[in-house]
C-alpha cells in the first residue's frame, strides 16, 4: 500500500529538520534530498511498526491541518517557515526490503534431484529462493 503524507522541512544551520505531523515524527537530514529519504525512512519504520502492532495507519491530513498541527506544536521550532511538501512511501515494498531476514528451512527432496543438483555445482537454496518468489508475485499480480 503506497501512501503520501504531508512533510515540513525547514534547514537550520547546515542541517534540514524534518516533522511529519500525522505521524508524530521528526528527524533530519544533511542535505535536502538526505532529508527527504530520512522522511520516507522514518515514515516507513514507523508505519511497518503501527500495522505490526494492528494499528491503522493515519490518513493524511490537508495542508491547512498540518500547518494547524505544525503552529501548535512551534514551541522550539516552527517547521512552518521551511517547505511543505509530500513524501510519499510504499509500506508493501518497505516492508520487504527491512524484511529480508534469512530463515532456515529444511527441505526434502528426491535423491536423484540432490545428487545433480551437486554434480551442476547448483545452488539449491537460490533456485528454491527465485522460485519461491516468482510463485509469491504471482499471488501478488
Amino acid at each position: 500500500m503506497k501512501q503520501a503524507y504531508p512533510t515540513f522541512i525547514a534547514q537550520s544551520g547546515e542541517d534540514y529538520l524534518v516533522y511529519v505531523p500525522d505521524m508524530e515524527i521528526y528527524t533530519e537530514g544533511k542535505s535536502l534530498t538526505d532529508a527527504i529519504d530520512m522522511a520516507r525512512d522514518a515514515i516507513g519504520l514507523k508505519g511497518i511498526d503501527m500495522e505490526d502492532d494492528g494499528k491503522d495507519l493515519p490518513q493524511a491530513s490537508g495542508y491547512s491541518e498540518v500547518i494547524q498541527k505544525a503552529k501548535a506544536d512551534a514551541e522550539d521550532f516552527d517547521f512552518t517557515d521551511g517547505i511543505l511538501t509530500m513524501v510519499d512511501v510504499d509500506f508493501t515494498a518497505y516492508r520487504k526490503r527491512m524484511n529480508n531476514k534469512m530463515v532456515r528451512r529444511n527441505v526434502t527432496l528426491p535423491n536423484w534431484m540432490n545428487i545433480e543438483a551437486e554434480r551442476l555445482h547448483l545452488n539449491v537454496s537460490k533456485i528454491l529462493q527465485e522460485a519461491l518468489a516468482e510463485k509469491v508475485s504471482q499471488f501478488h499480480e
